[in-house]
């Protein structure tokens, strides 16, 4: 057995025994995956591995992140940081090696990948980050931004319509630095692949815009080599079918069984016995130890001679060397001047409002960078004056993510996890549903992603109730880790914007009105508080009237002249709850009772703030047709109504 073969059988019985040892995880992929994974990371992939976050490194994505055991065991020969210790937690609490890998967790992972397809399409937003940020510094003379992005996915993830949507955007925006592994096993947890997915996967990628290639022997290096170098050549994005074999060496190959379950004392036994390993857990021979050092030290002189452009490059030009390293550091600060949040002074959509803050935010930004669903005219999400970023322009600051929801949230993850930009995604607050997975994966990832979701309640109006969303704010205000604001008027609506681009680690929805709302005397810029008071009561208080977004306006109305009628403005529950008592107390003191929410959406949520003997005046039904003053009123949503609906509770 020469060298190379012996140390990708290690690879492949070094995952196995990480699975055997916590007895879960799937043994599969790593079996059949391991000659591609090495040949990549030995002969492709430039990363420091005693500098995993250098700037203008090769990424490399999980997608199939069932396989992330294989991905450990690399990580562990290739000097990542992991131990032979850190194998054996596998999948074990507070491990650094958990069941699929996790950004931020493990040195080395560049995205947080599980929900299949989810990888591929933030490898698209990498590959366009380097892109972007190429257009932006690179010179003539010098490249400071040079690097390919890689993924290794499995059937699963080009099953998901996720995979497909992204990649068909990439094949139009010509991403030729992007080359996707497909470990083509045939297989799927409830058997061949041919039940459910018998298309041809190179065709379809052809007809996406993408060049193609075939390995057909799984275990063939210099083939899998030759293709990734003929991929490297190309002007498109390259996919490249490697054909393996599930479970490859063991009594499970070619079986369904081999993918998500251990192989067992006895299997385990015999696949070692196949690839002519010892029958030692977590084996590897002193000389695979040396091969792959000298894989690392060959790697790292890879990285110092692309280290020394860029030191030539902060030589020749220090300032924009110095505006690179500065935009990946997120800093905060002031985006807007404080007169700016005063000076709405006519009726406006907070959709009319966000367009006009987000221009002037980026105008003075230039690593503001996103887009909408093909709704930019209604979001109001274009920057003005900019043209799209295309296969032609990589510098314009607009991104057209066509009607593919799912992929613009995962390619704006990409983005972010890529590094350098700020960016966001926009659609319709109905068709969120379509984002859910991709922002749970910004809030798991920490990454600080701006949503800003239009048409936020049934003013939509005449597009009916597929267009009109109820429950959409009670399912985002249900992940974790996010924050999401449903903004009043102008200052309100300026000063989300800034705490959005602000972020460093936490995601931001908005959610904006269609409909035209007046702006309010007393209204605050000071929504980091989360709520607070905008019409103090008469006398002694009463009662407590909470409204978000376009209801405020009609609480203040409706209130109006009320004696002991106390309304708040809460744009943003999240940011409320992490006040201090004192603060919470003072805003909805304990000993009222008496509280109403109002907001035309559904009342899920709110009892949390109005007690369960609080009335929520919502919405528990879906919408309905017609003009949108005419639907308020045919939900109740009219100053009248409210008006004795607070007198007689």
């Amino acid at each position: 057995m020469n060298i190379e073969n012996k140390a990708v059988n290690t690879l492949r019985m070094l995952s196995v025994d990480q699975i055997e040892n916590a007895n879960s995880g799937h043994p599969g992929l790593p079996l059949g995956a391991a000659p591609m994974a090495y040949a990549l990371f030995k002969n492709h992939l430039v990363r420091d591995s005693k500098d995993l976050n250098w700037k203008n490194r090769d990424r490399f994505v999980l997608s199939a992140g069932h396989g992330s055991a294989l991905l450990y065991s690399l990580f562990y020969l290739f000097d990542y940081g992991l131990t032979l210790d850190d194998l054996k937690n596998f999948r074990q609490l507070d491990s650094k090696t958990p069941g699929h890998p996790e950004y931020g967790h493990t040195r080395g992972v560049e995205a947080t990948t599980g929900p299949l397809g989810q990888g591929i399409a933030m490898a698209v937003g990498m590959a366009i980050a380097e892109e972007k940020l190429a257009a932006l510094y690179n010179k003539d003379d010098l490249k400071l931004v040079d690097h390919y992005t890689y993924a290794l996915v499995g059937d699963g993830c080009l099953m998901e319509g996720i995979s497909n949507e992204a990649s068909s955007l990439a094949g139009t925006l010509k991403l030729d630095k992007l080359i996707v592994l497909y470990d083509s096993n045939k297989i799927s947890i409830e058997g061949s692949t041919d039940l459910a997915f018998s298309e041809n996967v190179c065709d379809r990628y052809k007809a996406l815009g993408w060049d193609t290639f075939v390995v057909h022997d799984g275990n063939d290096l210099d083939e899998i080599n030759a293709k990734i170098e003929e991929a490297k050549k190309s002007d498109k994005p390259a996919l490249i079918e490697v054909k393996t074999k599930i479970g490859y060496g063991s009594p499970r190959e070619d079986s369904a069984k081999a993918h998500g379950e251990p192989l067992g004392k006895e299997d385990r036994k015999s696949t070692r016995e196949f690839f002519g390993l010892p029958d030692e857990d977590f084996y590897v021979d002193e000389d695979v130890k040396a091969h792959f050092q000298k894989i690392v030290e060959e790697n790292t002189a890879r990285v110092n001679e692309k280290k020394k452009i860029e030191e030539e490059y902060a030589k020749k030009y220090p300032k924009e060397y110095e505006d690179y390293l500065a935009a990946f550091n997120l800093e905060k600060k002031e985006l807007l001047e404080d007169s700016y949040y005063d000076s709405f002074d006519k009726d406006m959509a907070t959709r009319a409002i966000s367009g006009e803050v987000l221009n002037k935010i980026a105008k003075d930004n230039i690593h503001i960078f996103g887009g909408s669903a093909d709704l930019g005219p209604s979001n109001k999400t274009m920057l003005k004056g900019e043209e799209y970023f295309s296969a032609d322009n990589r510098l314009g600051r607009n991104i057209t993510f066509g009607v593919r929801e799912n992929a613009m949230g995962a390619i704006t993850n990409g983005i972010l996890l890529h590094g350098g930009l700020r960016t966001y995604a926009s659609t319709f607050l109905v068709f969120s549903d379509y984002l859910k997975p991709t922002i749970r994966l910004a809030a798991l990832m920490n990454l600080p992603n701006v949503y800003i979701f239009t048409h936020d309640s049934i003013g939509v109006g005449e597009d009916g109730p597929t267009h009109q969303p109820i429950e959409h704010l009670a399912m985002l205000r249900s992940i974790p880790g996010i924050v999401v604001i449903r903004p009043a008027d102008g200052r309100e609506t300026a000063a989300s914007l800034n705490l959005a681009f602000n972020s460093k680690n936490t995601p931001f929805v908005l959610a904006l009105s269609r409909q035209n709302l007046p702006q309010l005397e007393n209204s605050s810029r000071d929504i980091y508080r989360g709520a607070y008071i905008i019409k103090k009561e008469e006398g002694e208080l009463e009662k407590i009237v909470i409204a978000t977004g376009s209801e405020v306006s009609l609480a203040l109305e409706a209130a109006e002249g009320l004696k002991g009628v106390r309304v708040v403005s809460m744009p943003s529950m999240e940011m409320f709850d992490a006040q201090s008592s004192d603060y919470k107390e003072e805003i909805l003191p304990s000993n009222i009772t008496k509280r109403i929410s109002l907001e035309a959406l559904s009342s899920f949520g709110w009892h949390k703030y109005i007690g369960i003997k609080g009335m929520a005046i919502s919405i528990d039904t879906f919408g309905a047709s017609g003009k949108g003053a005419e639907v308020f009123e045919r939900f109740g949503f009219t100053k009248e109504n409210i008006r004795r609906k607070i007198q007689e509770f």
